[in-house]
């Protein structure tokens, strides 16, 4: 069940990252369409906010599959002890390190919540509403990472290995 929730969160993400992609082509659109009908209308703010957003969700769910750029190159060749090694020291790694950004990623939303900061653009948002969208995507990407190594230290093989050898849930 726990495995089936945390893809769920993966797909979901990956889903928002898409929205918000369409998002900035949205407002593109509409800045072009409103200066052919000699409006002004700025779009930069909404369509970086939409990027962040975009960049932020996209995380976890392109990690899960295998997306991100990995030195399998090097780990392929490995025997299976320093194989299982190296990929629970990535792990363990990438996860603390990503985990620091989420923590204090999310103290920034908060204290962007807290003292009502602005963006200094046209529409004025607040700020916390973009952070929370990073904040979300960058959780989520730790969450994977931290799945990835719970994976690893169980013997199985690792989201990245997974789509290569679908029949095989355990490491060589």
């Amino acid at each position: 069940m726990i495995r089936r929730v945390l893809d769920g969160l993966y797909s979901a993400s990956g889903y928002a990252a898409a929205l918000f992609l369409v998002g900035i082509g949205v407002t593109i659109i509409v800045q072009v369409v409103a200066r052919w009908m000699s409006v002004t209308v700025d779009s930069t703010e909404a369509a970086g906010l939409c990027l962040a957003a975009s960049t932020f969700f996209g995380l976890a769910h392109t990690f899960r599959k295998g997306s991100h750029v990995r030195i399998t190159l090097l780990v392929r060749l490995l025997p299976r002890g320093p194989k299982r090694v190296f990929e629970i020291l990535n792990c363990l790694i990438g996860g603390a390190t990503i985990s620091f950004l989420a923590w204090h990623v999310i103290e920034l939303t908060l204290q962007s919540y807290e003292y009502h900061d602005v963006s200094p653009g046209l529409l004025a948002m607040p700020f916390w509403i973009p952070q929370l969208g990073v904040s979300i995507g960058v959780t989520l990407f730790a969450v994977a990472i931290l799945d990835d190594l719970v994976t690893i230290l169980l013997g199985r093989v690792p989201s990245y290995a997974a789509d290569e050898h679908p029949e095989d849930t355990h490491a060589d």
